[in-house]
């Protein structure tokens, strides 16, 4: 899988550290408003679909709480997706919007589509269940900072264009984006194979201006790479070649 930015590494901690460091954050225990946490090995973004399937006990119970909150059936309760990379976790995730239940089998096992909301940062981390919950703050970019320049927009959105076909290898790849350009730095990173401390990074930039540049610069980094693996294979596949005769 293609890379194209070195590790950024300021929200980054032990995940045998993780509870007991975010724990001492504060004095009093939180057990209201506490958002259920979900490591893994994914940076979910804003918008960006993510289908899951469930099976570990305790994430079983999880997503059985977060079907059941509240009184009115058709509403869910979100649960948080925290990068996990090995033995380090993540303390910036983005919450996940339970969109339908699409199986259970008879095993308990579960698969459900969710699709990403809100950024967040942990504050503290309650161990009082199964699985983790954190108390989180939540944040959006800054004011005023949620709309990229229209020819920078229109450059990402060419060079996701032009990713996309050598990946599909598709000359014809559309493109569905709707104006005004609120989190199209998230939409074009999200399902593309760039290196997830990058994704990381993103998640953490309070500035959709500033992220379609990084965007940019990772994509203008990455078609190099994808041409190169593309030539390799060509050229693998034509060895014993000669004169279109096979050896």
């Amino acid at each position: 899988m293609p890379k194209t930015h070195s590790s950024r590494r300021g929200d980054i901690m032990p995940r045998d550290s993780f509870s007991q460091a975010m724990s001492g954050t504060t004095g009093q225990p939180m057990k209201e408003g506490l958002l259920p946490l979900f490591p893994l090995e994914v940076v979910l973004m804003p918008e960006a679909p993510l289908p899951l399937h469930i099976f570990e006990d305790r994430y079983k119970e999880m997503i059985g709480v977060c079907l059941k909150a509240g009184e009115d059936p058709s509403r869910k309760e979100d649960f948080g997706v925290v990068l996990a990379k090995g033995q380090e976790v993540s303390r910036l995730g983005c919450s996940a919007r339970i969109v339908n239940l699409t199986r259970t089998y008879a095993d308990g096992r579960l698969d459900i589509f969710t699709v990403g909301s809100r950024r967040f940062e942990i504050l503290v981390v309650n161990q009082e269940k199964s699985f983790l919950r954190g108390g989180v703050e939540f944040f959006d970019d800054d004011p005023g900072q949620d709309l990229p320049a229209e020819t920078d927009a229109a450059r990402a959105i060419e060079l996701f264009r032009q990713v996309m076909q050598r990946i599909r290898n598709s000359p014809d790849i559309p493109i569905h984006l709707q104006r005004p350009y609120r989190y199209l730095s998230f939409r074009l990173a999200a399902p593309l194979p760039l290196d997830l401390d990058f994704k990381q990074h993103l998640l953490g930039v309070r500035n959709e201006p500033e992220r379609v540049i990084e965007v940019i610069q990772a994509f203008e980094a990455l078609l190099p790479q994808l041409d190169r693996a593309e030539h390799a294979r060509e050229k693998a596949g034509g060895n014993g070649d000669v004169g279109g005769a096979h050896l």
